[in-house]
């Protein structure tokens, strides 16, 4: 029995991964759907159902239905049993987070911030008596949780936040004092994660504040935003706001690595709480484009709108073959760390910032996705899309929001690269020996041998090697180029992030699909066959841009020619589908169904 190698974060793009050491949605065990059918019937009855009330701003409501998540065990999901909670592992809480998230964005955020930044950083980072204190009222929904870190002048440049924390003269209590923004669940919530400066520290203190208006606590009104218009977010006002010594959140100055690891956490979630969006606007696009008659024929007949659902459906099936690909690896790689005597937090912690590329990945990917899915929704409903009595405006409002929260698209693209570079630095991802031999490659002779394609898939994983020695070509020549200087070419790293992404997506499909045809046979896989084939169509588009405007831009004379040929070369299909072919048969599929069917 072949034993599953558990690659490290980044690993993906210099090793190759076997479909039988993935994980897929195919792979959840039966009390994983059990809890999947639990989750989407509460969502439907207690979200979905009170739609309109989530749109009119009702903020009680969005806190009822936050009380009875918790009755249902729904908050403490990935807590620890010991403080109250089902400690279910890490896929299980990415699936209650996916199909909680889609009933309307206003519960999703509330749930997410909630669970995640609101909670997970004392459970990660808290001491046992702080754990005892706060967890179990927060998984209960007795009690719930803020994140503060976001100022004015502190966004994505987190660590420059000027509230600050100054010890009394009893050295019992640290005053706060500071303006915190965009604070998610302020409205109603409990306890804040609330990130100060002490003194003239180069780094931000984390602290747990429980929320008391007579505390030196104002919040401000509720903000009038594009979208999930039920999520209360409001400004937070500390003035001398008194917090015990002993609610510092870990050790001082440890407050910038709590923010970074609980978004890295949240990127993760936040890429599956777009998911089932993605697959509702999918549905409700396919039927109106069913019911919808023009020109005397329904019009998902026409070619425009098969386009248009075909790639909506295949990016969703993409992108939840990458989450769960890589919500797997963090729940493994947690395990072994248990196994080798870490403690849980430490477990987690160490777990989830192994993979801090892949949530960044993820984040980008799905919440760009998920926007695009709600955009062409609006187009295939047309006029109608922009009324408010469907539902398709709300989900392209609501999806806005994802590009910019837990790290700004920017931001994470940035963090994907420099991420990997660091890895490679520490020698947890070997990048200079596979670009050196891209580089010989490229200055040899090349092969004019036509490679077999004799099994399904197998020359969609010989392009996915190829695409890999297209980043590590471009990353090898700029990093000779540039050296420790790379950093300030942001242009040319965002280049080299939408290849990393590209790269991570269509693998993980085409692994998914590979996995599948195996042990359910090829018969049965056809539709995800042709999904898998469009999308790294579309990704190799996509990294041809990247890759050729990335070349231009930094390299000249014979070493620009080289790059360029090898791009050509990289890039180049044996037997090019017809993806106009796919996109019909695809979008057929939908159409005999009548939605998402994947």
């Amino acid at each position: 029995m072949q034993v599953k190698e558990l690659l490290r974060g980044g690993q993906f793009l210099v090793k190759e991964s076997h479909c039988n050491d993935i994980f897929t949605p195919e792979d959840f065990s039966d009390e994983q759907l059990m809890m999947k059918e639990a989750v989407k019937e509460f969502n439907e009855r207690e979200v979905v159902a009170n739609r309109d009330r989530f749109e009119a701003k009702d903020y009680k409501l969005t806190e009822k239905v936050m009380r009875k998540a918790g009755e249902m065990g729904f908050l403490g999901v990935s807590v620890p049993e010991e403080y109250g909670g089902l400690n279910m592992g890490f896929v299980s809480t990415m699936l209650v987070c996916e199909y909680i998230s889609s009933g309307t964005g206003s519960f999703s955020t509330a749930f997410g911030a909630h669970t995640g930044i609101g909670t997970m950083p004392i459970t990660l980072y808290g001491t046992e008596v702080q754990k005892q204190k706060y967890i179990p009222k927060l998984a209960s929904g007795e009690w719930f949780g803020a994140y503060c870190l976001t100022e004015p002048n502190a966004g994505s440049d987190a660590n420059s936040g000027k509230t600050t924390a100054t010890l009394t003269e009893d050295r019992k209590f640290y005053n706060i004092t500071g303006q915190k923004m965009w604070i998610s669940n302020a409205g109603f919530c409990n306890i804040f994660i609330v990130f100060a400066r002490i003194e003239d520290d180069q780094n931000i203190t984390g602290f747990i504040i429980e929320n008391d208006p007579s505390n030196g606590i104002i919040l401000g009104e509720e903000e009038d935003k594009l979208g999930i218009n039920a999520s209360s977010t409001r400004q937070v006002f500390f003035n001398d706001t008194k917090v015990p010594i002993e609610n510092m959140l870990s050790e001082r100055q440890n407050g910038f690595k709590i923010a970074m690891n609980a978004l890295n956490i949240g990127r993760i979630k936040l890429a599956a709480a777009c998911l089932d969006s993605q697959r509702r606007i999918t549905t409700d696009a396919v039927v109106y484009a069913n019911a919808r008659k023009q020109f005397k024929t329904s019009i998902i007949n026409f070619g425009a709108i098969k386009y248009k659902l075909a790639e909506m459906a295949t990016n969703t099936y993409v992108g939840e073959s990458a989450s769960y690909r890589a919500a797997k690896d963090i729940e493994d790689r947690i395990a072994m760390r248990i196994e080798s005597g870490n403690t849980h937090q430490e477990a987690e912690l160490k777990g989830v910032e192994e993979y801090a590329i892949e949530c960044s990945i993820l984040k980008v990917a799905i919440s760009e996705d998920v926007q695009n899915c709600a955009d062409e929704g609006i187009q295939i409903f047309g006029g109608m899309g922009f009324s408010k009595d469907t539902p398709m405006e709300a989900a392209w409002r609501d999806a806005r929001i994802a590009r910019i929260y837990e790290g700004t698209n920017e931001i994470n693209r940035m963090i994907s690269i420099d991420m990997m570079i660091k890895k490679a630095m520490k020698g947890h991802i070997n990048l200079l020996e596979p670009a050196m031999k891209v580089k010989e490659e490229l200055l040899g002779i090349p092969s004019f041998e036509t490679p077999e394609f004799n099994k399904p898939m197998s020359q969609e994983k010989y392009l996915i090697k190829n695409l890999k020695k297209v980043f590590l070509m471009l990353a090898g020549f700029a990093i000779q180029k540039f050296g420790s200087e790379i950093e300030k070419h942001q242009q040319l790293l965002l280049n080299a992030s939408d290849i990393l992404i590209e790269i991570y997506l269509a693998e993980s499909a085409i692994l998914r699909t590979e996995k599948n045809i195996l042990r359910f046979g090829v018969e049965t896989q056809k539709y995800q066959i042709e999904m898998s084939q469009l999308y790294l169509y579309n990704a190799i588009d996509i990294i041809n841009r990247n890759a050729k405007t990335g070349i231009v831009s930094f390299a000249q004379g014979d070493d620009q020619r080289m790059m360029l040929m090898g791009l050509k070369r990289f890039i180049k299909y044996t037997h090019y589908p017809n993806v106009a072919q796919l996109r019909n048969s695809i979008a057929e599929k939908l159409k005999k169904e009548d939605k998402y069917y994947f």
